[in-house]
């Protein structure tokens, strides 16, 4: 079908971050993934299992399945690499997902529950600005915690992702 350039844009760019960030995370000493610190989620592998888990959640509302998610913080979080491995897969669908539907369905509306009960409705477009939204404020907050242990994290800017993806 084609999907929205920009929104195809916008998932790419997602992916492209979210690689960019877990890249640079695998250099890191696993404890410093595991520690308990001042943030929100209360460590970094579970900040990034909040992502991949409001993902998730928003995949089963755009497929009009139920999610079985009753918490924004999942207790456990699974390994990192098994995360980046997840991740990974479930930016993929989305770009997949994107791609196949036309300007008509991506204007469709997607009823949902939030977790905390309450009844929402989102055009599908919506939905991936926010998914691309959420990914980027707490790649932001995991960045602030790289810079805290001296480490330069990675630059995750939309601007750099056209240029090194038009350089291609």
């Amino acid at each position: 079908m084609g999907g929205d350039t920009q929104l195809k844009s916008l998932v790419s760019y997602k992916a492209w971050a979210d690689r960019a960030l877990y890249n640079a995370l695998a250099e890191l000493p696993q404890e410093q993934l595991v520690t308990e610190r001042p943030m929100l989620f209360g460590s970094i592998l579970k900040l990034l299992n909040h992502v991949y888990a409001m993902d998730s959640v928003w995949k089963h509302n755009l497929e009009g399945t139920p999610h079985k998610l009753n918490t924004r913080n999942p207790d456990n979080a699974p390994q990192f690499t098994d995360l980046k491995r997840d991740q990974s897969a479930i930016n993929r669908w989305y770009a997949a997902y994107v791609d196949r539907l036309s300007a008509e369905q991506m204007s469709s509306r997607v009823n949902f529950t939030f977790i905390g009960g309450e009844k929402g409705a989102l055009k599908k477009s919506d939905v991936i600005h926010h998914i691309v939204n959420h990914s980027s404020y707490h790649r932001g907050h995991i960045e602030g915690v790289l810079y805290q242990l001296s480490v330069e994290p990675p630059t995750t800017d939309i601007p750099v992702f056209i240029r090194e993806t038009n350089a291609k």
